[in-house]
């Protein structure tokens, strides 16, 4: 308890306590009870890239990707600790939003007071699970959050402890962050101008222009640490060009599609969901902002919130995507927003304590609206829940016929953008496009990533191809080069024979069918993946 808090305010700090208890357990319960949600295709790629480096390989020499390998390095940390499972890293992600609140404690208690830190705490845990932010998925922006926080802390620390030598591991923690995830990068930014602010506001300490210096330097040089390990890291192996093609430029290209009407519509269509399924929480997150806006003298608190909202709203924003899930990096803005709003209403001399009966409510209100999904649904119609006719769940009976029918040496190929299914049979991929989006872009290097994935698939001539036939894991367009798909029909036909079919007839039902009867079997639905295998015998 705040050591400065009058008595007055116990008894409600022990409420806003117990309010924590009670949605920490309920929070838990459901991340435990849903831990063995198969893998959606991010948590897969973060996987097989875990296992790769697990596998002392260069992940970017059998995973092509624009994400930089700061999340799969934390997913192998995982399967070093609990296993090569969706579970163990789903565990993973339970410990590290159990963390990322922690900080949101810390933080709130160091800007506003302890009731208020844990009001915050536990409107992030609540939003953080959220459906409607894909939280229970262990998704880049849950670990951007948790290092990010870690930096905001260190660098307020070294502010109000005039320890400048923090920001070094300040700037660590956001290099970290960055490596997780690019859309970290405004975050970074804004560390650094908190820290001008800082130093211009306090003239009266040793954090005069030298000292500002000095700490711009410690945060930057500390941010770029990670980033420099990790171009080290795939000159050493070879790889470097292949990560600067697919990290630098086509990653520029990719950001650059959006036109603002579109992303003005993604925006719309994302915020929506949220809204409808958290409403009360964002509405207690405006009015803290409304509250904010208020204050007639502008301190380190008002500027660091007001801050931390504006650019993680840019950092959500960057190539105006605006899916569901970035919306986790704005979690930890709107969380403090509604402390702000409980320290108001709780000066309001009221019969009743107004703030914990506003946060009980508003967690009522969206534990009740997403109950289906946090208590009754398994594990498998979770998943099919969330991604539709996606094949997350039938991604795990088909690598596990392919392990089944493999050795270790085998080679596969998936020709879609499943690469949940490389990690769970544990095959390395013949190709490094575990993704087929970026072949179907209108974008200047789609002819070029079509014409090399066929190349290393003939050069390879994997014993196993997955066939993927969901709309969703090509995302062909209008104006998509179709090159790849005509080849592919054709190579299966004359060097592949069909051994199996999973038929994906309805959002409760999907048909597994093997072997001999697979050649024979026409899919009911449009959503279906085919399995082949290499035919045997001279010239194949």
């Amino acid at each position: 308890m705040d050591q400065h808090e009058p008595a007055s305010g116990r008894r409600e700090t022990y409420l806003a306590a117990l309010l924590l208890l009670v949605v920490a357990a309920v929070v838990l319960y459901v991340r435990i009870r849903l831990l063995a949600l198969p893998l959606e295709r991010d948590e897969g790629e973060f996987a097989y890239m875990g296992q790769l480096l697990l596998n002392g390989t260069s992940p970017y020499l059998h995973a092509y990707t624009m994400k930089l390998p700061g999340v799969s390095a934390v997913y192998a940390l995982f399967m070093l600790l609990f296993g090569h499972t969706s579970t163990a890293l789903h565990l993973g992600l339970l410990l590290v939003n159990t963390g990322a609140a922690f900080l949101i404690f810390l933080l709130a208690k160091r800007l506003l007071d302890t009731s208020a830190a844990l009001y915050s705490c536990s409107a992030y845990l609540l939003l953080s699970l959220s459906q409607s932010v894909y939280g229970l998925f262990a998704h880049a922006t849950h670990f951007v959050v948790l290092f990010a926080l870690g930096g905001f802390l260190l660098l307020l620390r070294s502010i109000d402890e005039r320890r400048i030598a923090l920001l070094f591991p300040a700037g660590l923690c956001f290099g970290l962050a960055v490596t997780m995830k690019q859309h970290a990068m405004p975050l970074v930014l804004f560390a650094i101008l908190f820290w001008l602010w800082r130093c211009r506001m306090d003239s009266t300490s040793n954090t005069g222009q030298r000292s500002s210096g000095t700490g711009i330097v410690l945060l930057a040089v500390g941010a770029c640490v990670p980033y420099l390990l990790i171009l080290l890291h795939s000159w050493s192996t070879g790889t470097l060009s292949t990560f600067w093609f697919w990290t630098v430029r086509y990653a520029r290209e990719y950001v650059s599609s959006q036109t603002p009407a579109t992303g003005l519509a993604n925006l719309s269509t994302s915020l929506g969901i949220m809204l409808q399924v958290q409403w009360p929480f964002l509405l207690l997150a405006a009015i803290g902002a409304g509250m904010l806006l208020k204050q007639k003298k502008a301190d380190k608190s008002t500027i660091f919130i007001s801050g931390l909202l504006l650019f993680s709203f840019l950092a959500i924003s960057l190539g105006l995507i605006f899916r569901r899930h970035y919306f986790i990096l704005l979690l930890p803005a709107l969380s403090l927003l509604v402390g702000i709003m409980t320290r108001t209403a709780s000066g309001w001399r009221l019969r009743v304590p107004v703030a914990p009966l506003l946060i009980a409510a508003a967690a009522v209100f969206g534990i009740y609206q997403e109950q289906l999904f946090y208590f009754q649904l398994s594990p498998l119609q979770a998943s099919r829940a969330s991604y539709d006719e996606n094949p997350f769940p039938e991604a795990l009976q088909i690598a596990e016929y392919i392990k089944k029918h493999t050795s270790p040496d085998d080679r596969i190929a998936v020709l879609g953008s499943e690469p949940e299914i490389y990690f769970y049979a544990g095959r390395l991929s013949a190709t490094g496009h575990i993704y087929m989006y970026g072949l179907m872009e209108n974008q200047p290097y789609a002819e070029k990533m079509q014409m090399q994935l066929i190349r290393e698939i003939e050069a390879t001539r994997p014993k196993y191809i997955v066939d993927v036939n969901v709309a969703k894991s090509w995302l062909t367009q209008s104006s998509s080069l179709h090159k790849i798909l005509d080849w592919k029909d054709g190579y299966l036909r004359n060097f592949y024979d069909t051994v199996g079919v999973v038929d994906i007839v309805n959002s409760a039902t999907t048909r597994y069918t093997w072997d001999d009867k697979a050649a024979g079997y026409t899919p009911v639905s449009r959503a279906y993946v085919r399995v082949f295998k290499r035919k045997t015998g001279e010239g194949f």
